[in-house]
């Protein structure tokens, strides 16, 4: 009887307390709305207004490079193409284009080559100065280019270098290797170890389980750090500037700047040079971006 009565309290005091917190119902007027619940304008108006605040640059660049000479139309018509024409060849963008171009691609495959092996180096293996290493790659983001621009410049004098794109090229993959070993080792150490213990197991060299193995699973990261590192350098004026001295050798940021007197400004020819350098990065990222997106956020899981 006692046992039966201290069970009919206890039940009693379990009824009587607090539910715990989770269980709570919400407090009145502070449910949270779900997406549905949301009036439309409500999304549509913040969003339609950074829409606008983002494309009006790009108008204004496209209205005053189809416009003709001398108009005030908001309205580039009638278009015309001689801006266009004018930058291409009285200005030499096509030498320019094509200098960008393959600094561009250089710049790519070799900072994509050898952050590969130095990501895989960082991610599979342990060595004494492994984080004295990652922290120097980390703290070298925080120094910049213009603050190297007097040594590397003597270094490219003396292995006779200056005015030759591979200074560029050279000088474009020092600066982004640091990061991109980072970005890879990290989708490295996403890639589970125990499937290249498996390709050893089959008879697999190291080399070769990771070209079959690790190497098809990298692709989105490979596909972040390359386009990373082409607009980087499609986009750099510094180096281009300091290290090409001949007009054959220089690059579209360069042309740009050409294209600006010290009195005045050919703001048709000026703007039809805007968009021929902004057009190739806009192709590359708009056929690239979902790669672009799932290797950054794949990236961004392991350091």
């Amino acid at each position: 009887m006692i046992v039966q009565d201290t069970r009919e309290t206890g039940a009693r005091h379990l009824s009587d307390a607090p539910p715990p917190p989770h269980s709570r119902p919400p407090a009145a007027g502070k449910r949270r709305r779900s997406w549905d619940e949301i009036p439309r304008w409500q999304i549509y108006l913040p969003l339609g207004t950074y829409l606008v605040f983002t494309l009006v640059p790009f108008y204004w660049i496209l209205l005053f490079a189809l416009r003709p000479a001398g108009s005030t139309s908001l309205v580039p018509w009638p278009m015309t193409t001689a801006h266009f024409e004018k930058v291409w060849t009285e200005r030499s963008f096509a030498t320019f284009f094509q200098n960008s171009l393959l600094i561009g691609l250089a710049t790519l495959v070799t900072t994509t080559v050898v952050a590969l092996a130095g990501g895989y180096a960082l991610a599979r293996f342990d060595f004494r100065i492994k984080k004295g290493f990652m922290l120097a790659l980390l703290c070298s983001q925080f120094v910049p280019g213009a603050l190297l621009l007097v040594p590397l410049f003597q270094i490219f004098a003396n292995l006779s270098m200056i005015n030759s794109l591979g200074s560029v090229i050279l000088a474009e993959t020092v600066f982004q290797l640091p990061l991109s070993m980072i970005l890879i080792s990290g989708f490295i150490k996403n890639v589970p170890y125990s499937l290249e213990e498996a390709a050893w197991v089959d008879g697999c060299s190291r080399f070769t389980a990771f070209r079959i193995v690790v190497l098809p699973l990298l692709r989105p990261g490979l596909v972040a750090v390359g386009s990373f590192a082409f607009v980087h350098s499609w986009n750099h004026f510094l180096f281009a500037l300091m290290f090409l001295s001949s007009q054959e050798k220089q690059t579209i940021p360069v042309g740009l700047n050409t294209l600006m007197g010290a009195d005045s400004v050919d703001l048709g020819a000026l703007a039809a040079g805007g968009v021929i350098a902004a057009l190739p990065v806009v192709i590359v990222f708009a056929f690239i971006q979902k790669w672009l997106v799932t290797g950054f956020s794949a990236g961004a899981v392991k350091g």
